[in-house]
């Protein structure tokens, strides 16, 4: 779906919590020849500012902050202003972490380490085309019509590992699980770096927000 059919002025939102990253996309924007205004947001309370403050058609946001993951606020964006479109351009892997952005409602996923002339084909696509699938993404999607821990990893667990996961996620610690489900604390620590490890992440707001958006 083409944005501005009209070459009409484009409206992007630049979230990123290093000021470098904005400027150089700026630059980049700069070099595709569009007539675009960009608005800038370092943290999630910026990016809600300017959401809730500015039409936005594009909003190019990191997939880290010192808050965490940008997962949450994706699903934010989508709810209350489905019609932008979200490029996640991030230095994280895009083979690890790719759909779990676009499950969550992003358009596209670039990674931090593409050349400029990818930068500039990923925003054209996205301005003309609604989304950005890089050859990668595409790759792994087309995987995930067979393997269906890619789109929801929480497949991957056990029912015993998932009931675990949730608790985590409901806010009890390792002796309140293991006193409700009657086993030893040892024995929840060991399953939660199972969880942990099948899931790819690192720390329980991770977990949190993996068992929010796949729920």
């Amino acid at each position: 779906m083409m944005i501005n059919k009209d070459n009409e002025t484009l409206f992007f939102m630049l979230a990123d919590d290093h000021t470098l990253i904005r400027q150089g996309m700026m630059f980049v924007l700069d070099a595709t020849g569009i007539d675009y205004k960009a608005f800038h947001a370092s943290n999630f309370e910026q990016i809600r500012d300017c959401i809730n403050t500015h039409f936005i058609n594009i909003a190019i946001i990191d997939a880290h902050f010192p808050e965490g993951t940008s997962l949450q606020i994706i699903s934010e964006i989508k709810e209350k202003k489905p019609d932008i479109k979200i490029l996640i351009f991030s230095g994280i892997d895009e083979n690890v972490h790719a759909l779990k952005y676009l499950n969550a409602g992003a358009n596209g996923f670039l990674s931090k380490l593409s050349e400029e002339e990818e930068i500039k084909h990923a925003i054209l696509t996205i301005i003309h085309k609604g989304e950005y699938i890089s050859p990668l993404t595409r790759a792994l999607l087309m995987n995930s019509l067979n393997n269906r821990n890619l789109v929801n990893p929480l497949q991957s667990l056990t029912e015993r590992e998932l009931e675990i996961a949730r608790m985590y996620a409901a806010g009890y610690g390792n002796l309140e699980i293991a006193n409700m489900l009657d086993v030893k604390q040892n024995t929840i620590s060991t399953i939660k770096k199972r969880i942990f490890k099948k899931l790819k992440i690192e720390n329980i707001v991770e977990l949190i927000e993996l068992v929010k958006n796949h729920s």
